[in-house]
């Protein structure tokens, strides 16, 4: 199982979730739900209390991946195989994104 923080504005917003069979979760966390001047990260993934799954990365956080040679560039350099969603997402995604949305690797203790 690995896990990242979600944060929206470097705010934490929740955490996705790849889960060892190879599915993942987006959770909110309560306070962020609760607070209703936060908004939601997406427009396909609502403030919810309810954990999102999905078998596969969800199209919101698959979108902020490298494309083309940019994301072969990254997978040679990183030594990330390219068909790791996930590890390029954390890889990538933790700093200087287009948008408001980070992704931070939590490294597991």
């Amino acid at each position: 199982m690995r896990s990242a923080r979600v944060l929206y504005k470097n705010e934490e917003a929740g955490v996705l979730t790849q889960l060892d069979d190879g599915s993942f979760e987006f959770s909110y966390h309560k306070k962020w739900v609760n607070d209703v001047s936060k908004p939601s990260i997406s427009l396909t993934l609502l403030k919810s209390k309810e954990v999102f799954h999905s078998n596969y990365l969800f199209p919101f956080f698959y979108n902020m991946l490298p494309e083309g040679t940019n994301k072969q560039t990254v997978c040679f350099n990183l030594r990330i195989d390219a068909k790791d969603d996930f590890g390029i997402l954390m890889a990538t995604a933790q700093h200087d994104c287009i948008g408001a949305v980070r992704v931070q690797k939590i490294e597991n203790k």
